[in-house]
Formats: C-alpha cells, sequence, structure tokens
C-alpha cells in the first residue's frame, strides 16, 4: 500500500462480462479506501478485451504493453466471450500482460465478514479465512511447448 499523500496511476482493464459489473464497483471501494488512507488513485480506464477484438481485431492496441508500462499497477477484470475462441483472449491479452509483466501468480483471498454468513465453516462452528494461490507458471502459462516433465 502507498504511503499517506503517495499518488498511484492505475490502469484499469474490465475486460469482458462480469467484469465490465465486477471491476467498477471494486474501483468505488478502493477510491473509498484510499480517501481514508489518503492516498490518491488515479485511473485509466481501457476498454480492451473481446469486444475490442470484435471491432479491432486485436485484443489490445499493437503498443498495448508500453502503454500498461506507465502505470504503478494494472487492474484487470474478466476476460472471455463465448464469441471470441479462447486461445485468442489468451494468447492475446492475458498472456502477454502475465509474462511481460512477470506475474507468476494469483492470490484469491475468501475472508468472512461481520454481518454476513460465512459459506464456509470448521467442524466447530468458527468461520474460514483462507487464500487460494494459483500459480502461473505450469501449462499454457509457462514458455515450454508441448509436453515437459
Amino acid at each position: 500500500m502507498c504511503e499517506k499523500g503517495h499518488s498511484v496511476k492505475i490502469a484499469a482493464l474490465p475486460g469482458d462480462g462480469i467484469g465490465k459489473e465486477v471491476l467498477p464497483a471494486a474501483v468505488q471501494v478502493l477510491d473509498s479506501v484510499a480517501t481514508r488512507e489518503q492516498v490518491q488513485i488515479s485511473w485509466t480506464w481501457f476498454d480492451w478485451g473481446c469486444d475490442y477484438y470484435k471491432i479491432h481485431g486485436r485484443m489490445m492496441p499493437e503498443d498495448g504493453l508500453a502503454i500498461l508500462r506507465q502505470f504503478d499497477a494494472i487492474f484487470l477484470g474478466a476476460i472471455g466471450d463465448p464469441e471470441v475462441p479462447d486461445d485468442i483472449s489468451l494468447w492475446n491479452l492475458l498472456m502477454p500482460i502475465r509474462r511481460d509483466f512477470d506475474l507468476f501468480v494469483n492470490l484469491r483471498p475468501v475472508r468472512s465478514f461481520d454481518g454476513l454468513p460465512p459459506r464456509v465453516r470448521l467442524d466447530t462452528g468458527a468461520p474460514v479465512d483462507f487464500l487460494i494461490i494459483r500459480e502461473n507458471t505450469e501449462g499454457e502459462y509457462s514458455e515450454s511447448g508441448g509436453r515437459s516433465f
């Protein structure tokens, strides 16, 4: 997290489908936290994704990665559309971003919140908070082609 009084530039890519619903809501939460913590967030929104592909024949502009390098962070929503083959969305947006910025892991926290019933409980009745760690270094995320090991 940034120190009080600092600013951060974030590229927001809502992507497709539910990403267009979730990312704006998540930005509102981050803006609220930033205000409380006295951090200035400067958002720049990009419409890259499958809808962009349907219009331009590519998932992002040719200089998309160079554009993203100008930011302190990338906030990426869901990517994918039934009308665009997965290999197009994967290899022309997600993989270039993940590889170019060396994003080797996804961290997905699962937390309980006061006032909301937890979806997962231990046998003792205690709520469960955990972190899902999804590695991005195997299978199609690896640089090796074909079979390995």
